[in-house]
């Protein structure tokens, strides 16, 4: 039989990708193709790794290390074991990998599920766990189970040819999930508050049409004497405070409906409820202060961005921490946090696409600080006004993801030494290496 075309010697890339056509392939092929691939030297990169396989009650792993009958690593072992997910069995599981003396263990990001198997494993010492991304290492449909996925891990491991996921410190992922959980209760906010504008919309009430904040100082007075009982319009446009009392007119026309006892009933509850959830947020500003306190100096030099206040700071070091050595550079950074457009090329042509999928909170802070630069007069904020003119009247978003890319620069930069680069007050002086 005539030997295959060749390619690249010693392109894993390439053995890889015959490993591939070979679980397509007829069975002829498949004999043929065995075969060459036992003749084939495939560089091993780790000799001893695992594979494991992540669900919520078990965990499959698949340990691939050079066979005793071997002198080398071109004849490989491999032992498939099962664990239930409690942490004592995970702890079992790693101390089985340290006796088989595995080096490198490689697992899928599934859900919230590897947590704890990646902590069972960070306790065991020796060990450097690669997390990827389930996307990026997916098998060939129809052959899937789960010693075959913690079998094709390992063997992506011990080639090299997997990217592990960013995992942040433990003092920066314990900021992050304060400050997610703060985003969390927040939006519970917004949406308790519009339920209770669906409340005294259906009564008839239309203190959000006069009022800016319906819930402020003069708003909330005049919702709590609804609630206890008042129905007199004159009344209670009369408990406005401030520059709403010269909006008496419009609010006492605004505060006649039909406010019945369920109604009140309803909006009381609301009203408690959003009380609660700010009492929460409360307590988490106190807690996120007093977590981010040893990155304050980070935290008040990101703030001199134009568009970069104290939460939206809060949350930038959260996602990306402080450390910028495992993002080789700013374009790394941007590709990661899902800031910048994939490549779609076929036959020579670039055709249209979108941005990649990243870290859905860094990009939504960065947006909502390129809404707030657009209103300064900054260079960041010019740049804005002119992308949205060149991109036309619905381009504003467009626009904003931009600047939300030119601000995650700026940070990287700010954070590298070498970089040189300035802010000072709200204008904006960057290096040659950060172009705005």
């Amino acid at each position: 039989m005539e030997s295959a075309p060749g390619g690249t010697p010693g392109c894993r890339y390439e053995r890889v990708s015959e490993f591939l056509v070979y679980q397509r392939a007829p069975r002829v092929a498949r004999v043929w193709f065995a075969e060459t691939w036992r003749r084939c030297v495939v560089e091993i990169v780790f000799s001893r790794v695992a594979g494991i396989d992540v669900h919520k009650r078990q965990v499959t792993v698949a340990v691939r290390v050079p066979s005793d009958q071997s002198g080398g690593d071109e004849v490989r072992a491999q032992r498939v074991r099962r664990f239930a997910t409690f942490y004592g069995a995970l702890l079992e599981m790693a101390s089985w990998l340290r006796a088989e003396q595995v080096t490198h263990v490689a697992m899928e990001a599934t859900g919230v599920y590897w947590r704890p198997v990646f902590h069972a494993l960070a306790e065991a010492e020796g060990l450097e766990i690669v997390l990827c991304n389930a996307h990026h290492v997916k098998n060939v449909p129809g052959r899937k189970t789960d010693a075959n996925d913690a079998v094709w891990l390992a063997q992506l491991c011990e080639v090299g040819l997997l990217r592990g996921s960013f995992i942040p410190p433990a003092e920066i992922a314990a900021v992050r999930e304060l400050t997610r959980y703060r985003r969390k209760l927040t939006e519970e906010r917004t949406r308790e508050t519009q339920r209770l504008h669906k409340v005294l919309e259906d009564g008839g009430i239309k203190l959000d049409s006069v009022a800016s904040d319906s819930l402020g100082v003069s708003g909330r007075a005049m919702i709590t004497a609804l609630i206890a009982g008042e129905r007199d319009p004159a009344v209670l446009a009369d408990l406005a405070r401030g520059v709403m009392r010269k909006k008496i007119p419009d609010l006492t026309m605004a505060l006649a409906g039909r406010f019945a006892a369920h109604h009140a009933l309803l909006a009381g509850l609301h009203l408690a409820h959003i009380d609660h959830l700010n009492e929460m947020i409360g307590g988490l500003e106190v807690r996120i202060d007093a977590a981010i306190a040893p990155f304050a100096q980070q935290r008040d030099r990101l703030m001199t961005v134009p568009g970069i206040g104290k939460r939206a700071a809060q949350t930038i070091i959260a996602e990306i921490g402080v450390d910028m050595s495992r993002f080789p550079t700013a374009d790394h950074l941007a590709s990661w946090a899902g800031l910048c457009p994939g490549n779609n090329e076929s036959a020579g042509k670039r055709k249209k696409t979108s941005t990649r999928n990243g870290n859905a909170q860094l990009c939504s802070v960065l947006v909502e600080a390129a809404w707030a630069v657009a209103r300064t007069q900054t260079r960041l904020g010019a740049r804005f006004r002119r992308l949205h003119r060149r991109f036309g009247k619905a381009g504003g978003k467009k626009a904003a993801v931009a600047i939300a890319h030119t601000i995650l620069i700026l940070q990287r930069h700010l954070w590298d030494v070498s970089a040189g680069s300035v802010v000072a007050g709200s204008g904006l002086v960057l290096s040659a290496s950060a172009p705005v």
